[in-house]
């Protein structure tokens, strides 16, 4: 029974865990940008929430990604390409919620446009 202890523990220390971190805030930011696109009426109600989350999550996908990256150095190149896709994408959900929040505020612009235009 000491054994299988052992061997977990061994397995665990070999683990990439900051890369699998960083893809999995990938993953999460990036489904939420496919629900953003699936269900605009909820971003419309609830944008600042969705846009909060998916820089949240980039914003924890890439400091997760390079400590991976280095972890995976010392791992002999153990889930070193994942941590880079976590990265890659980190960056790519904090321009998307920026350009979200470009959209949120040019919607309501133009929507206090068309209010004032009509009166």
């Amino acid at each position: 029974m000491a054994e299988a202890t052992q061997d977990t523990g061994a397995a665990s220390a070999t683990r990439n865990t900051p890369a699998r971190i960083s893809i999995w805030a990938a993953f999460l930011g990036a489904s939420l940008i496919a629900g953003i696109f699936l269900t605009p009426m909820f971003w419309l109600l609830y944008g600042g929430f969705y846009t909060f989350l998916v820089f949240a999550f980039g914003v924890v996908a890439i400091p997760a990604g390079h400590l991976g990256r280095r972890r995976g150095k010392h791992l002999d190149g153990r889930d070193r390409g994942v941590a880079l896709l976590g990265i890659v994408t980190g960056w790519t959900l904090i321009f998307f919620s920026l350009l979200l929040v470009l959209a949120y505020a040019g919607l309501l612009a133009g929507l206090a446009y068309l209010a004032g235009s009509t009166s």
